[in-house]
């Protein structure tokens, strides 16, 4: 996301609204300039909050875990990360 475009775009009327899940930077300062619209949603990291999702992502973690233990291949890997990082 590129995030001065979103508050130019809110701030220009070009988009009604925005809604984020994520920001970047993350956290936004606390001066950041889309806290001033009041069509502009920021929740922490809620688009995932369903039982079935959090349940998946403590399977994969586990399963992530027994595998590297064993010196296997991880079954879910962050491609911008290596595990070394």
């Amino acid at each position: 996301m590129d995030t001065s475009a979103l508050v130019a775009a809110l701030k220009n009327n070009i988009i009604a609204a925005a809604a984020l899940d994520v920001t970047d930077p993350e956290p936004l300062p606390p001066t950041h300039p889309l806290y001033e619209f009041s069509n502009c949603l920021i929740v922490p990291h809620i688009g995932s909050a369903t039982q079935q999702t959090r349940r998946r992502m403590a399977e994969l973690a586990c399963e992530n875990l027994l595998a590297g233990l064993r010196g296997e291949q991880l079954t879910s890997l962050c491609e911008s990360r290596s595990i070394r990082e």
